[in-house]
């Protein structure tokens, strides 16, 4: 039987001895855990856990098992098949169509299936619904409300990865922690120069030569997750701002796109908050 890699993911309030039930589960279970973060704001607490089954173990019997535990805990728990290939993807949206459409456009070529687009607006759902696939509306305004509406939208349709497609939203580490490194983001800069919504504009004012995007995994710490690639281009003297954009958005949408590939293909893996990229497949 070959072997299962699984990411585990806890979430809930902090309390004591959660790390050690978790761990000592997996070990149990002939698990050996190579992977291993914590992380505390106020009281919420969230664990990610990546286990290696050498001889491979039954999924859905592991999940049972440590869904019971997560309810002796009080704590919300996923479990999810590194291995498997069968992978089902979430985009989220906001109202630029760019990095959308190349999604879209190469859906029936990725390792995965592009199960829901989900906006903040209605403006992109014709483009959606053009493609075949469903799109859902989370227009709410606060954000604890937002974000539970997204996570029933994401555990309906058991994503495995979501895609920040110029969703123009800030994640909280409640809704990131359930999805660690299963979230891509795409940023109109090389970070970790010019953070934040108006990465082209601050580029343009201080008169950078190169400009670029980055595309990264999100973490709680907003534009600081680990960097997958990133792709740029030369600003000569007579570029103007709207040019900048109209340059950077044919790359935010290829590097994106590249990006999403390389996640379902299993070829990147985060260590020490590097992405490492491995090789692909011969021929």
């Amino acid at each position: 039987m070959a072997a299962t890699l699984l990411g585990i993911s806890v979430v809930g309030a902090d309390g004591a001895g959660i790390i050690a039930a978790f761990t000592r589960f997996v070990f149990r279970r002939g698990g050996n855990i190579h992977y291993a973060s914590e992380n505390v704001v106020g009281d919420l607490f969230g664990m990610y856990l990546e286990a290696r089954f050498a001889g491979g173990t039954d999924v859905g019997k592991f999940r049972k098992g440590m869904g019971a535990l997560a309810r002796r805990h009080r704590m919300e728990v996923a479990v999810y098949d590194k291995t498997g290939s069968d992978r089902r993807i979430a985009v989220l949206v906001t109202s630029e169509p760019h990095c959308l459409r190349a999604i879209l456009a190469a859906r029936k070529r990725l390792p995965g299936t592009v199960s829901v687009v989900v906006g903040t607006e209605r403006s992109l759902e014709p483009a959606a619904r053009r493609a075949g696939v469903p799109f859902v509306a989370v227009e709410e305004k606060r954000q604890d409300e937002a974000e539970k509406r997204l996570l029933s939208v994401c555990r309906e349709r058991s994503i495995d990865l979501i895609v920040l497609a110029r969703y123009m939203r800030i994640l909280t580490p409640n809704f990131v922690w359930r999805y660690p490194n299963r979230i891509i983001n795409i940023h109109p800069s090389l970070l970790p120069a010019f953070p934040g919504a108006i990465a082209y504009a601050q580029a343009f004012e201080r008169g950078t030569k190169i400009a670029g995007v980055t595309a990264h995994y999100v973490t709680e710490s907003l534009d600081q997750g680990p960097i997958i690639l990133q792709d740029s281009f030369r600003v000569d003297p007579g570029t103007t701002l709207e040019d900048m954009k109209a340059r950077g958005r044919k790359l935010e949408a290829s590097a994106l796109l590249r990006a999403v590939r390389l996640h379902l293909e299993n070829r990147l893996e985060v260590r020490w908050r590097k992405v490492h990229v491995l090789p692909g497949a011969a021929g």
